[in-house]
């Protein structure tokens, strides 16, 4: 595949211009690609490690822990929905990475400092590799992204090749959040159908806003899930409380005891945990129903 930064083809006759704007650029602390990064995600951080580029970051989300040594390596100014942007802006950033809308105050904030800032939007897997190649040409590293994204891909198809020997597949209801219920978004329904599972809400996983997603319980009764699995966006999953819901008795995962939980770190973030240790764990999940059940 072609890099992602096109050639720029420059006339002889311009390149004293060029050659001034480099040293200039060198001069003020601004080249490509940038030296200072701050990442408000923690998919970014983690995909940036892995691509050998960690030196390059200088302020985290404090919900990064992929890998485990970035919370002593790096400082943290943000939480998902809030930043410290003067800590931000103390750190004298290159350039700032965000994720989604609900980041954008953060990112208007940040423009008006005169911060150049990239924001993600991934929802799904294919995004997610669109996300890691763009990173990797972000900061001069596209070889070594396209790399990173096909062994991601790799690992997904082998998953799922490996899924396709299961004697039965279940029905699976993803909960992302528990009030109200929220089911699974567009990278974890496909997730969920790679590892052998049957996605109950397929037609809401492609909906981006969490609100669009709401289900009601009448709805998960309706749909009759043979597993349940939470994922509550950084708070503990309580089986008994969603086994206590009105009508639940009747659903099959909860009468057969099959609730489980993925932690958010694992799955809720759209990168690489996501596609190695979130899939292992819906993989892992699965299988065990399924040669439970046959």
């Amino acid at each position: 595949m072609a890099g992602l930064v096109p050639a720029i083809h420059v006339y002889n006759a311009a390149l004293p211009k060029v050659v001034d704007a480099r040293h200039k650029a060198r001069h003020d602390g601004k080249m490509f690609p940038p030296e200072r990064i701050v990442c408000l995600t923690e998919e970014t951080v983690e995909t940036l490690y892995l691509l050998g580029e960690e030196r390059r970051i200088v302020g985290v989300s404090g919900y990064a822990v992929r890998p485990p040594r970035v919370r002593k390596e790096k400082p943290r100014v943000a939480a998902f929905i809030s930043a410290d942007v003067p800590k931000i802006l103390a750190l004298k950033p290159d350039l700032v990475l965000t994720f989604s809308d609900l980041q954008a105050d953060i990112v208007a904030d940040l423009i008006r400092a005169n911060v150049a800032v990239h924001a993600f939007n991934q929802r799904d897997v294919a995004g997610i590799f669109d996300m890691i190649r763009t990173l990797g040409g972000l900061v001069g590293a596209a070889d070594r992204a396209q790399a990173l994204a096909n062994s991601l891909a790799a690992r997904v198809d082998a998953v799922h090749e490996r899924s396709l020997k299961l004697p039965r597949r279940p029905r699976v209801y993803f909960e992302e959040w528990d009030e109200p219920m929220i089911s699974g978004l567009g990278w974890v329904s496909e997730l969920i159908q790679a590892a052998g599972g049957i996605e109950v809400f397929p037609q809401l996983a492609a909906r981006k806003n969490a609100k669009d997603r709401i289900v009601l319980t009448t709805d998960v009764i309706a749909a009759a899930p043979d597993i349940i699995i939470g994922s509550w966006c950084g708070k503990k999953f309580v089986p008994a409380k969603v086994a206590a819901r009105p009508g639940f008795a009747e659903v099959p995962a909860v009468s057969t005891g099959w609730l489980r939980e993925v932690k958010s770190t694992l799955i809720l973030q759209p990168g690489p945990a996501a596609l190695t240790d979130g899939l292992d764990r819906l993989a892992g999940i699965i299988a065990e129903w399924a040669q439970t059940a046959a």
